[in-house]
């Protein structure tokens, strides 16, 4: 389950920034997850208390938004949807594509006090 390292690197960058800002607590923080991430929300969902218990992060309200994931097909320059890595072209069903958005895995914003 590499969602607990997620969560972790996540408590990190939080604490990173917590210090550089020169404040005390993390209210509120958005995480950016691709749905090509290779992330599963739900494992994280169930690790995260545990993984922010005794952090700047752990009475903060966590918001994630869930980016699409986005391709473009090297073949035929088509723009499709991906639900999945392994998606083909809708129109031309090459294998060949690039991924333009979807792999997002980022702290967005903390607010704090």
């Amino acid at each position: 389950m590499h969602e607990l390292s997620i969560a972790m690197g996540i408590v990190k960058i939080a604490e990173d920034e917590v210090i550089k800002a020169n404040v005390e607590k993390v209210t509120k923080i958005e995480l950016e997850i691709g749905v090509l991430a290779g992330v599963e929300l739900d494992s994280l969902n169930f690790v995260w208390k545990s993984a922010v218990k005794d952090s700047v992060l752990e009475h903060a309200e966590k918001e994630i938004e869930i980016v699409k994931g986005i391709g473009k097909c090297v073949d035929c320059d088509t723009e499709f949807e991906m639900l999945h890595i392994y998606d083909t072209c809708p129109k031309c069903k090459s294998n060949f594509k690039g991924i333009l958005r979807g792999k997002e895995l980022r702290v967005k914003a903390l607010e704090v006090i």
